[in-house]
């Protein structure tokens, strides 16, 4: 346990920090796993979206930095690939 008062704070901080983080990872995989039950039901509007709900989510995990910006464009990427491979089909 930490002694010095700053490192204290900073303890709480990243445990704080981190149970957001956690919340939103688990919050992302939802919404994920939303778009993948409607591309599997094969309603094409309701994958769109839900795609379009994901993508923003996914973009506001980015701008928070819970996710590298990078992972975010190709989690994105991947699902609209999905998507659109659906309602081609």
């Amino acid at each position: 346990m930490a002694n010095i008062k700053s490192q204290i704070k900073r303890n709480k901080q990243n445990e704080t920090r981190r149970e957001r983080n956690k919340a939103v990872k688990s919050a992302l995989k939802t919404s994920q796993k939303k778009v993948q039950t409607a591309i599997s039901g094969g309603d094409a509007d309701a994958a769109v979206a839900r795609q379009r709900e994901a993508a923003r989510a996914l973009d506001k995990a980015a701008s928070k930095g819970v996710l590298h910006k990078r992972t975010a464009a190709r989690k994105k990427s991947r699902l609209a690939k999905q998507v659109n491979a659906t309602s081609a089909a």
